[in-house]
């Protein structure tokens, strides 16, 4: 090997092994100072406990300690962090999750005591606590946590967790996707038992309807919410923002190409965009479609995704999946032109502006 590649290459490798390791330390940084900081939040609960008055005490405790640990260790202890922080232990120490993990049998009178007192923790239960347990369990940045806590809902909750853990989301996705309501959206057509296996594993992709959501968010291509816009001007955009495209469709995604020619009869028709999911093993195919959807859309759909199961999926791929966007749709529509047991062509709606809640949460009921 001449000297300059064997030196390309030696290279390369330790500067992996450097990168590997810089983000390592970062990792163990983060799970060290969350794991302290849940730490330090159980003493002061525990401490405010043991106060005759605890509200009055408490709120001289913190200032008190906010004082000393800021001259002792500099910024970061000001009374609203440590508030954040004991917040942060009394959330996370009757988490469901976490007391799976540490086998902990009598979880009745664990829930019979959380409900007397919101405050209310058994100090003993909790003293099991080993820092190998907490590692385990706390993998996100305090920041995560900080804007997790405002999430009521434990399932919900459990379920931005876990899928910031999943896809290493930044702080700044994950309040992305929160506020584009991912949660609401993906549980909208699951039953009881199946929100609940959201809240507890995130988003488990084993048929082509796990992988849909209605309406899709994408407010990240910067349009306006008017038909301004052409169709190729909303590939074109999409195109320029394809990794965002990417999250917003969710697991497995691959990008293969766009204006997919297909022909035949000697005739060419164009497919907007196509992807490949590793997961279900399949291409999947989107059309882009302004303003109403109409019953030819479903029709040319059915004849790529036909086109593609006979002609580019190979014997170990799992049937091609077709999808609509639109801005708008009658469920009528979809319902009497696609099969009654359809399973591979599907019609969401699409917004380009982030919904306020109230408008998320009427798309939703009007479903």
């Amino acid at each position: 090997m001449p000297n300059d590649l064997q030196n390309k290459v030696v290279f390369h490798h330790v500067a992996q092994l450097l990168q590997n390791a810089r983000q390592q330390v970062l990792r163990t940084v983060n799970s060290t100072m969350t794991i302290t900081y849940f730490e330090i939040g159980k003493i002061i609960v525990e401490e405010e406990q043991n106060g005759k008055d605890r509200a009055e005490y408490g709120k001289q405790l913190l200032k008190n300690l906010s004082k000393q640990l800021t001259k002792e260790f500099g910024k970061g202890f000001s009374i609203r962090n440590l508030e954040q922080i004991r917040q942060f232990y009394i959330i996370y120490s009757k988490s469901e999750s976490l007391t799976r993990i540490l086998g902990i049998k009598n979880t009745q009178s664990l829930t019979a005591e959380f409900k007397s007192q919101k405050t209310q923790t058994v100090s003993a239960e909790f003293k099991k606590l080993d820092y190998q347990t907490l590692d385990s369990f706390f993998k996100l940045t305090f920041s995560h946590y900080i804007f997790l806590m405002r999430i009521d809902d434990e399932k919900e909750r459990r379920f931005y967790k876990i899928e910031s853990e999943k896809h290493n989301w930044s702080v700044r996705e994950l309040k992305r996707q929160y506020d584009s309501a991912l949660y609401t959206r993906l549980a909208l057509s699951r039953d009881k038992e199946g929100i609940l296996k959201l809240s507890e594993e995130g988003q488990i992709i084993e048929k082509p309807k796990d992988l849909i959501k209605d309406p899709y968010i994408l407010e990240f291509l910067g349009l306006p919410e008017l038909p301004q816009y052409s169709e190729s001007q909303l590939e074109e955009e999409i195109i320029n923002k394809l990794e965002h495209f990417l999250l917003e469709l969710g697991h497995g995604f691959t990008f293969v190409g766009r204006q997919q020619r297909i022909t035949f009869d000697d005739k060419h028709f164009r497919i907007d965009l196509v992807f490949y999911n590793r997961i279900l093993k399949c291409f999947v195919l989107i059309d882009l479609k302004i303003g109403e959807l109409k019953h030819q859309d479903l029709g040319q759909m059915q004849m790529y995704v036909n086109y593609y199961d006979r002609e580019m999926r190979l014997e170990d791929e799992n049937k091609t999946i077709g999808i609509i966007l639109c801005q708008n749709k009658s469920e009528a529509v979809v319902k009497y032109t696609l099969p009654e047991n359809n399973e591979q062509i599907f019609a969401s709606k699409y917004k380009t502006i982030l919904p306020s809640v109230e408008v998320l949460k009427e798309l939703i009921e009007n479903k």
